[in-house]
């Protein structure tokens, strides 16, 4: 990773933490209930930054330790020691108005009311502490004895429930209003297969599943895709097997196999093994994606790059290649597979300029890459361009957003794959997602992807996650029994460790691949 991916990733997750954590805060404050703390990172023992409305001031403090809690020892009215539960914690009780007021001015526990806001010195995440609440900041043992009403866990079931699903409806909203907003300023192209005379190009997994070079696919289950993104999320992702493509002038039906999507998937990781050994070898290495399904659009020169192998081959702008070692390279894919596959090796080009066929001999690095710029697709084929007003960018955003979200969705079922859990990656697989170099479209639209992600991944009912709460309360909404906080210590401690170990698996896979 780059260090302009590095700023981009801590960017967009910092501000998605952010607003998924206002959520929370919204509803909390909407029911009347204490937020102790909002915090941008975790700040164990101290913080970077805080400040809070004390006194009717606001006041800050930098590089300072943590604000003890407003609370005291709970004291036996007989012996006059401190309580404490069965495993010997000491048990403590909120402070008194009077208490509270007895405190020094200026004291940061005095209007236990206003939150205190700060950033911490862990760059990971970031959080809301709400009071009486068992969550990632505070234990079962942490809470008064006697329940407030001001706290959390003295709500109603469906006022708990809102505040719980508060920041996966951020998440959610706040991604459909990022598309809606890039689809108002910058508009929409798109490239239809009905535009697309010349067919397709088609890699060696999908010819073993029957495609020829240049076939155009009609119908996929009976629906005729739009885009080559439908293409690859009916065939791989989906699962969709019948498949209708016409082939010189006539239909051709073609039945995919079961295990495509898995089979497409340790490709990948295959292909990714080796590209990443190429770069290792060479820090300067750029490594190639693997092209499933491509335009087949001729490799016309668009530029020469000078002192690389085609300036000093003879080759110009506008040559055509055709072949690479006399093997018929008819499409821009095709090229650079051939090149790619004759690293460090000297090569024959054969090209047309101006109708006319000629040969160059090459010397190809170890990159395999010649030195040039091709045409791109635009070249031949003009997309659809569409602009979108204020009040028309809102539901195109919605209707965005919601396809891609169901996109994902279909994807997840092949994490649970082997070859879906070898690709699994950390922060340095998310961050590797955003541009090397800053642009604001793309950054906008992989800080809303991440928010459908960040959505999603909340809502599923793991413990620990919002979706572990919102499981846990439609059961006490079904039962009438609210569950003991006990209780839901230990359910947040099983699922805290299942996401550190889940956590430590993908981050581990980005390692293994940095270096191995």
């Amino acid at each position: 990773m780059t260090a302009i991916q590095w700023i981009q990733l801590l960017i967009a997750l910092s501000f998605l933490v952010v607003i998924h954590e206002l959520g929370h805060f919204t509803f909390a404050r909407l029911f009347n209930v204490r937020v102790e703390k909002f915090y941008m990172f975790f700040n164990p023992r101290f913080s970077l930054f805080r400040m809070k409305k004390v006194d009717g001031k606001w006041r800050f403090a930098f590089f300072a330790p943590n604000v003890e809690p407003a609370a005291t020892e709970l004291l036996d009215p007989v012996t006059g020691q401190p309580k404490k539960d069965d495993k010997g914690n000491v048990l403590y009780r909120p402070m008194t108005d009077e208490e509270i007021q007895a405190l020094p001015e200026g004291d940061w526990r005095r209007d236990p009311d206003n939150t205190e806001w700060g950033i911490g010195w862990v760059p990971f995440g970031g959080y809301c502490s709400i009071a009486g609440m068992v969550d990632e900041t505070k234990a079962a043992t942490d809470l008064p004895s006697e329940p407030q009403p001001w706290e959390y866990r003295s709500k109603q079931a469906w006022q708990r429930l809102l505040i719980i699903l508060g920041g996966i409806l951020v998440n959610f909203i706040a991604a459909l209003l990022m598309f809606g907003a890039m689809l108002y300023h910058w508009g929409e192209d798109s490239l239809p297969l009905s535009k697309i005379d010349s067919g397709l190009y088609y890699s060696p997994v999908l010819e073993e599943e029957g495609f020829r070079q240049q076939d155009k696919i009609l119908s996929i289950d009976g629906t005729e895709p739009q885009y080559i993104s439908d293409v690859v999320e009916a065939i791989i992702i989906e699962g969709k097997r019948d498949v209708v493509v016409l082939r010189n002038g006539q239909e051709v039906s073609l039945r995919m196999s079961e295990d495509l999507g898995t089979r497409y998937l340790a490709l990948m990781n295959d292909n990714d093994r080796k590209e990443r050994a190429k770069a290792r070898q060479d820090k300067s290495y750029r490594k190639r994606q693997y092209v499933l399904l491509g335009y087949y659009v001729p490799f016309v020169i668009d530029s020469v790059v000078e002192n690389h192998a085609a300036y000093y081959g003879g080759l110009l702008k506008g040559d055509s290649v055709v072949s690479v070692n006399g093997e018929p390279t008819p499409c821009t894919v095709m090229v650079q597979n051939a090149l790619a596959a004759h690293s460090c090796d000297s090569v024959t080009i054969g090209f047309y300029r101006d109708t006319v066929y000629q040969e160059a001999h090459l010397f190809i690095g170890d990159q395999g890459l010649m030195g040039v710029t091709m045409k791109p697709v635009t070249a031949y084929y003009t997309p659809d361009h569409t602009d979108y007003g204020f009040w028309e960018s809102i539901p195109a955003g919605i209707h965005y957003g919601w396809n891609l979200l169901a996109s994902y969705v279909h994807q997840f079922r092949l994490v649970f794959t082997r070859e879906g859990a070898e690709s699994l990656g950390g922060f340095g697989a998310i961050g590797n997602m955003f541009p090397k170099l800053w642009d604001w479209y793309s950054f906008w639209h992989m800080t809303a992807f991440l928010s459908l992600i960040l959505a999603f991944m909340n809502f599923l009912p793991i413990p620990a996650l919002d979706g572990g709460y919102v499981l846990l309360l439609l059961l006490e909404m079904i039962t009438g029994k609210q569950i003991p906080d006990k209780w839901l210590e230990k359910i947040n401690n099983i699922g805290f460790w299942l996401l550190i170990a889940l956590l430590i698996y993908a981050n581990g896979n980005d390692i293994f691949k940095a270096f191995f």
